[in-house]
């Protein structure tokens, strides 16, 4: 087993140059921790990122090793983000960079011990990275783990395939990470073993392993409360409790295996029948919700929905921007935007930032009752992550460079 030998000596080296330790960078409320921000409802602050854009707005650029769609994570000063290099991207990185320069302050490597073919489009480096606020926690479509600190600190790893080693999804593995409550939840669902993990954050070990439908599935799951998340498969959704894996309630009726549902306000959005909202007992989650409205005109594609202000925003896979309302599901109006799109917007409820596949990013002034243009920026460069947004700036990652817009 040569590369496994590789492997460990390479994270025995990591462990004597970088000792164990965990930063202390406290957790803002700014910070972008996970795939699509809190809830992945993709939303930030009213006012808080830039509309009229400009090539002076693009603060820098930085090329990356390697490639890869994962999104950005920030964390007070500092961005992450993994690639994959080599002939089989077979080498695994975890980068981390300064948000006001761009310069990267540390780039941590591992071979992949697992399973490395994968769409021409995509990556082994396709699922977002998660943070608490003091370690970083990221998986590849290998299903090889890393935990890092803040610093760049080895705090440990899994190559998930030398305990799961039947695992199959001939397109690769794309779902994100999620932390919460101490416990990284690792969705690792496919056409034959198929399982998602609750891992303990500081250690790695297995809280829970849960068997989960057979069926290539790409979505990433949701904290809907303290102590409980939402698993997302063809079948529907189910609640999770984050202490022990358990099943506290079930959504039956089916659900996309692209898109991912997003919270926002106590109601979980899911791309089911179009969009399904469900609202959840605010005095005990754990109940079993109660249908809100469900609306087909709403049909995210590839792009999952953003979630702001009274309205819901989605992208079909004809460029096509639908806004609904929060309240009944009604659509309100629609706009062609110049697409096809792969990553999710971000909107503040006012407007909403939509890059596209060749690096356009518009932004849509989001009226009552119609939407519209109002800016363009051309990034020259193949954009299929879902961005960032952070600090009154936007990350974008292309599979080659890291973008950042705005202050």
């Amino acid at each position: 087993m040569p590369r496994l030998q590789s492997l460990v000596s390479s994270l025995t080296l990591a462990l004597v140059l970088f000792p164990l330790g965990v930063s202390l960078v406290p957790v803002r409320g700014e910070d972008w921790l996970e795939f699509r921000g809190l809830g992945g409802a993709s939303r930030v602050e009213q006012g808080s990122l830039p509309v009229e854009l400009s090539a002076a707005d693009v603060r820098w650029s930085t090329n990356l090793p390697g490639r890869g769609l994962s999104g950005v994570l920030v964390v007070g000063e500092r961005a992450f983000v993994t690639t994959s290099d080599g002939p089989t991207q077979d080498r695994l990185h975890l980068i981390c960079l300064s948000t006001a320069t761009g310069e990267i302050l540390w780039d941590r490597q591992v071979w992949a011990t697992g399973r490395t073919m994968c769409h021409s489009k995509t990556s082994v480096a396709a699922p977002t990275p998660c943070s608490d606020g003091t370690r970083v926690y990221a998986i590849f479509s290998s299903n090889d783990l890393v935990c890092f600190d803040l610093d760049g600190n080895l705090q440990w790893l899994r190559g998930i395939t030398y305990d799961y080693p039947n695992v199959s999804n001939s397109l690769g593995m794309a779902s994100s990470l999620l932390v919460t409550g101490g416990t990284v939840i690792v969705p690792v669902e496919n056409d034959s073993e198929s399982y998602s993990l609750g891992l303990d954050s500081a250690t790695g070990a297995n809280r829970w392993r849960l068997d989960r439908p057979k069926g290539a599935n790409w979505t990433s799951p949701v904290v809907l409360a303290p102590g409980l998340v939402a698993l997302q498969s063809k079948s529907g959704i189910d609640a999770i409790r984050v202490s022990d894996g358990s099943t506290v309630w079930q959504y039956a009726e089916g659900a996309d295996t692209v898109s991912s549902s997003a919270l926002a306000d106590g109601v979980l959005y899911i791309p089911s029948s179009g969009i399904t909202a469900l609202t959840l007992d605010p005095a005990d989650p754990a109940k079993e919700p109660k249908q809100a409205w469900r609306n087909n005109q709403l049909s995210p594609s590839t792009a999952s929905c953003a979630v702001a202000g009274n309205a819901i925003y989605c992208i079909n896979g004809a460029g096509v921007l639908t806004a609904g309302d929060r309240a009944d599901g009604k659509r309100r109006w629609q706009l062609r935007l110049q697409g096809p799109y792969s990553g999710t917007p971000v909107t503040d409820g006012r407007h909403l930032w939509a890059v596209n596949e060749a690096g356009l990013v518009q932004v849509v002034e989001l009226g009552e009752e119609e939407g519209k243009v109002v800016a363009t920026l051309d990034l020259g460069d193949e954009i299929l992550c879902s961005p960032a947004a952070a600090s009154g700036a936007l990350y974008v990652r292309s599979n080659t460079k890291i973008h950042k817009i705005g202050k």
